[in-house]
């Protein structure tokens, strides 16, 4: 079985969930962390039990996940008492944490202590970062002035947005760049990542990256499958 954890509202997820119905793809959704089912111990070797879209999955049975939250929202417990919900979001998201950070199969992307797929970085976060692994960046200008002279930094040429998935690149279309895009996901442990571009004075520098690229695109979609379903070897694999 291959999990995606994502909202309820996610189509993303369920156009994946229906692509992949031969592979026994299924959502697991914050309103499934409410059934009576789950146990968890974080203990190497405990045996647990998750429940995936209503029914109870033995750790066993699950290939390999993809996880679309950040963290549990408050507006994904519409069926938990208002005063609780903030409280129960939090529970929910530690314990997927310590799930998916125990599991011994491909997960994308593994938890960190801020964000249940990755590193929750800002966008000046990511440059900097890439900026130290000497990959060309655009600088981030913050201005807070209300004025109508504000400076508000150079116009870019937006050029292109390159998907990684487990060093493999869709989107691009040169080799440095997406050897730039490939070297960035690596330095930040995640298998992935959306890396965008702009040109400079014909040079193509990093504006930003995140950890939602746009999953339904034919090729990223495969390539995701072939990680989850053990066909491509992930970084972040136990």
């Amino acid at each position: 079985m291959i999990v995606i954890i994502a909202g309820q509202q996610d189509e993303a997820a369920r156009f994946l969930a229906a692509r992949w119905k031969a592979y026994d793809a299924r959502l697991l959704t914050p309103r499934d962390l409410s059934i009576a089912g789950w146990q968890h111990q974080p203990h190497p070797g405990r045996e647990y039990m998750a429940v995936v879209d209503g029914r109870a999955v033995a750790g066993a049975e699950i290939t390999g996940v993809l996880t679309r939250l950040s963290c549990v929202p408050e507006q994904e417990l519409m069926h938990v008492v208002e005063h609780d919900r903030a409280y129960i979001a939090a529970e929910m998201t530690a314990l997927l944490s310590s799930w998916l950070t125990g599991l011994g199969c491909p997960v994308l992307n593994r938890p960190t202590p801020t964000c249940l797929s990755g590193p929750a970085w800002r966008r000046e976060q990511w440059v900097y970062f890439a900026a130290r692994l000497g990959i060309p960046v655009c600088p981030v200008h913050r201005d807070t002035r209300l004025s109508a002279d504000a400076a508000i930094g150079e116009s870019l040429q937006l050029d292109s947005t390159i998907t990684v998935v487990a060093g493999n690149c869709f989107g691009a279309s040169d080799k440095i760049v997406a050897g730039y895009a490939r070297q960035l996901a690596g330095a930040a442990g995640v298998d992935l990542l959306a890396a965008h571009f702009a040109r400079v004075n014909e040079e193509c520098r990093l504006t930003s990256a995140d950890l939602w690229p746009d999953v339904t695109l034919p090729g990223v979609a495969d390539a995701i499958l072939d990680c989850l379903s053990g066909r491509r070897q992930c970084a972040t694999v136990h």
